[in-house]
């Protein structure tokens, strides 16, 4: 009753309101104000819109501003235009063959391509092609949104006619700008060409992966023959549909890898689920029937793929490789200069530098260049067969892989070698490895390795001579020694190849054995003119690091990138070219198809040492094939009047083994070592006989082919300036009596600036006695060192000047480090399987341990208190160090 007495009462109140007009009244206002809102924000939209499309249109122009406006023939040449292979040639215009593009492709015309493949390519990858005027707004709109919100599954906005824009006009960058462009291009495009000829051009250029042989192929008829062995008219739907799938991504999609294997199931399971992707659009678009799509899902495409075959990669590798690299890097440069950028401004932006190797490459494919090397075609032949039947490499090691659950695996030793014309800088042949089918990698031009010793005469000797610090006949001390390293607590405390050491040899004695502690108290005494800078970048070598220019250990190869084969050897020619620089090089010219030069070499050179320090480097390196550490090299030499001076080079470890020579004509260099890293000190043939032999087996078969060229009949001419002088070869001045007494006068030539002219003050006499100078002992850090020490080969020396140093000295003979260690034992030799040495000038010192090398470790195998050891082998690399009676041990002595 409640309930019907208050509708009763709410029923009258709406009534007389309505009659009153008050409800009337009061609906009008709320509909004013609402519609009055909306219109007000209906507006404001309207004005942002306005706004938005107004900045995104002025956006869009500032982005295509320097896009010029091409006609339709040059874009219809531009998209039509498809690879047009260039060819290299050897030096002296001898034909070499077409580069062998990465990309293979053959054309085919619309008619010739199975419907299948087109309806799958148009429902997967554009099913608005028939209808759209190259691009489609909605797709542009969805993928700015997803851009902008950065979603993980981005669809793409690009049409067909967009993608054949990119591909052939265009580069791949990924930008706004680009896209930009290619939306222009694209409906511009689409007024030149009809959709049949913009279809059989898409479906020419577009790449689809790779093919049974591991080559990368482009183009529906070569993907048809390469998959499957049929003609791109011939497919099924099932196959259709698969190669239908593949342009979204070639690589993944592919049944191959890039040795022409076909992958495992695994694999090969993306490339499958894109082929029932590409059906599933068919049916939707109802390019085929319901009955045509189930056979075609259930039937097995992977019995249809082709065995591998065997790879179509160009037989000379390495050559064609380099060629193309170089040649892109020339044509990138001309490129960038025509569109006003110059060489400097595309050094400095790596992306406007890729941006223009791109269309440099691209170039190389499709505009039939003549490209004319310096490269000698018997030579280069030659010596890639050489290098592949070489006998004496040493044997493969195994390689640990950082991947835990991988599996161990063999890897060869490599070689790399390269030979320059001193004068002009023309690379006349080069070995980039064992076999490019095996492995790519061009050890020649790309790697880049510690050059150890090799570094000493670039870095230290010419520099130190040039700046009148030493000459050849500059004694210098080879006796342990730790070195100060500016701004770090640890000392370094560099050793010799053999473990022992010589005391005062001469600079050229230095080199000739390369002993490492003369190299680095020479490179000390320098390290202040920075001739990192001052000599060896203006020698081309370009790896080296800040660090690089301060560190003592670059002296000995110890610089943290390494170099190439190239840069040094390079280096060395300007030993071979009387102290100037001429930078390699490959390309002579490059031609257009109609015999146009559009680039022809300039060789410039580049002064780095004067003539007599030239010389005088010449004559010490003369010296490492006399009677040094490259006399086997020396050996097995055809010609042996040839004048070689030259310098071997082992690096830390043993990773690596050099020799790099030059004589008046060509230089000539060799390395050899592991791509991972390991030491090639292995049993049999030493490794540096084994980098030697293949250097003179390369030589020789380059003798054969030019000795004019190869064995020059004229030696390096000695020039002005340049005199020999004795001295004493105890502190490098001019010989005293004392000098003369003690058997230490010897002569050596001299740059005649710096030829000796103040007399030797090492020796003093005293008491009747000769004795050493206690300022030359301690002006050249030699306190403590003993008579034996400086002079081991030179019985009359330590004899004379022994007898009263240990007085002078504080008695050397039985003095300890400074840590309270025990000096090492000195004349440490290892013959027949015995170990044999001249025991430690400690007095308190109760025996010697003796380590034999045993994997990367030296492990304890006997303890002597005589002065030798019966060692289990002669092969291994040994350790001895003295113990004193409180246990601390010297330092050690490897051997």
């Amino acid at each position: 009753m409640q309930i019907k007495a208050i509708w009763n009462k709410l029923r009258t109140w709406v009534s007389e309101a309505w009659k009153a007009g008050k409800i009337q009244r009061n609906s009008r206002i709320t509909y004013d104000v609402i519609w009055n809102l909306f219109l007000f924000f209906l507006l404001l939209a309207g004005i942002g819109i306005f706004f938005a499309a107004g900045a995104g249109a002025g956006y869009f122009a500032s982005l295509v501003k320097d896009e010029p406006v091409r006609t339709y023939a040059s874009i219809t040449e531009d998209v039509n235009s498809y690879e047009e292979t260039s060819s290299i040639y050897y030096a002296d215009n001898v034909f070499y063959g077409n580069i062998k593009t990465d990309l293979y492709r053959e054309d085919v015309k619309l008619d010739d391509i199975s419907p299948y493949v087109i309806d799958g390519i148009i429902a997967t990858e554009d099913d608005n092609f028939e209808t759209h005027d190259g691009v489609v707004p909605k797709s542009i709109l969805r993928a700015i949104m997803q851009e902008a919100t950065n979603a993980e599954n981005k669809t793409g906005g690009s049409t067909l006619t967009q993608q054949l824009v990119k591909n052939q006009i265009l580069t791949n960058e990924v930008s706004f700008e680009r896209k930009a462009k290619e939306i222009v291009l694209a409906m511009r495009l689409e007024k030149a060409l009809s959709k049949d000829e913009i279809l059989e051009a898409y479906l020419n250029i577009v790449p689809f992966g790779r093919n049974a042989s591991g080559d990368n192929i482009a183009g529906i008829q070569t993907a048809a023959q390469g998959i499957f062995g049929v003609d791109s008219k011939g497919l099924t739907l099932p196959q259709a549909a698969f190669l239908a799938g593949l342009p979204q991504s070639p690589t993944a999609y592919s049944p191959y890898t890039n040795n022409g294997k076909l992958k495992e199931e695994a694999a090969m399971q993306p490339g499958l689920n894109r082929m029932k992707q590409v059906l599933n659009r068919m049916l939707e678009e109802r390019y085929i029937s319901e009955k045509e799509y189930e056979e075609a899902m259930s039937y097995d495409i992977t019995k249809d793929f082709i065995e591998s075959g065997a790879s179509s990669k160009t037989k000379s590798g390495y050559l064609t490789t380099e060629v193309e690299q170089r040649a892109a890097d020339i044509i990138a440069v001309q490129l960038a200069k025509a569109d006003g950028h110059s060489e400097k401004e595309l050094n400095k932006d790596n992306d406007l530098k890729n941006e223009y190797l791109d269309k440099a490459s691209r170039a190389i494919r499709q505009n039939g260049y003549q490209i004319h090397t310096t490269i000698n075609k018997e030579m280069y032949e030659t010596q890639q067969k050489i290098t592949k039947d070489y006998a004496y490499y040493q044997p493969d090691h195994w390689v640990e892989p950082e991947d835990e659950e991988a599996e161990p695996y063999s890897e060869p030793i490599q070689a790399g070698s390269i030979m320059i014309e001193n004068s002009t800088g023309k690379i006349l042949s080069f070995v980039g490895g064992r076999d490019y089918d095996k492995n790519q990698v061009n050890h020649a031009t790309d790697t880049k390795r510690s050059n150890g010793s090799t570094m000493k005469p670039l870095l230290v000797y010419a520099p130190a001579m040039e700046e009148g610090v030493l000459q050849p006949g500059s004694p210098i001390a080879d006796v342990r020694k730790s070195f100060s390293i500016p701004g770090q607590s640890k000392l370094y405390t560099p050793g010799n190849y053999a473990g022992n050491f010589h005391g005062l040899v001469t600079a050229r004695k230095a080199l000739e054995q390369s002993y490492n502690i003369p190299a680095i108290r020479a490179y000390r005494d320098i390290l202040n003119l920075d001739p990192a800078s001052k000599y060896v970048e203006k020698m081309g070598i370009t790896s080296l690091t800040e660090g690089d220019h301060n560190n003592l250990s670059a002296a000995l190869g110890g610089i943290a990138y390494g170099t190439t084969v190239e840069e040094n050897v390079n280096a060395y020619t300007t030993f071979g070219n009387n102290g100037n620089f001429t930078d390699a090089y490959m390309i002579e010219s490059i031609k257009t198809q109609d015999g146009k030069e559009i680039y022809k070499h300039k060789s410039e050179s580049t002064k780095v040492f004067s003539p007599q320090t030239n010389y005088l480097m010449l004559d010490m390196m003369r010296g490492v094939f006399d009677s040094g550490t490259a006399t086997y090299a020396n050996s097995q030499l055809a010609n042996k009047n040839v004048d070689w001076a030259g310098k071997t080079g082992t690096s830390q470890e043993y990773h690596d083994s050099w020799l790099v020579a030059t004589n008046p004509n060509v230089t000539v260099g060799v390395w050899m070592g592991y791509d991972r890293p390991d030491s090639v000190n292995t049993a049999g043939m030493s490794y540096s006989h084994r980098s030697q032999l293949l250097w003179t087996q390369l030589v020789n078969s380059a003798t054969k082919i030019n000795p004019d060229l190869m064995a020059p009949s004229s030696s390096f001419k000695q020039p002005s300036g340049i005199t020999s002088a004795s001295y004493c070869a105890i502190d490098g001045g001019k010989p005293t009596d004392l000098c003369s007494q003690a058997g230490m006068v010897k002569t050596d030539l001299f740059n005649t600036k710096y030829a000796p002219t103040k007399a030797d003050n090492s020796l003093i006499s005293q008491n009747g006695s000769i004795i050493l100078n206690p300022d030359f002992l301690k002006a050249n850090e030699l306190q403590g060192v003993s008579a034996e020490q400086l002079f081991p080969r030179n019985e009359k020396a330590q004899n004379l000047i022994g007898k009263t140093a240990a007085k002078t000295e504080d008695k050397v003979n039985t003095v300890t480090t400074s840590s309270g260690a025990p000096l090492p034992p000195t004349n440490v030799k290892k013959s027949d399987k015995k170990l044999t040495w001249t025991q430690s000038k400690t007095k308190d010192v109760k025996g010697y341990r003796i380590l034999q090398k045993q994997g990367n470790k030296y492990v304890q195998i006997g303890f002597s208190d005589q002065s030798s050891y019966n060692l289990p082998d002669s092969d291994s690399s040994y350790q001895i160090k003295a113990v004193g009676k409180n246990d601390k041990e010297s330092a050690t002595i490897t051997l």
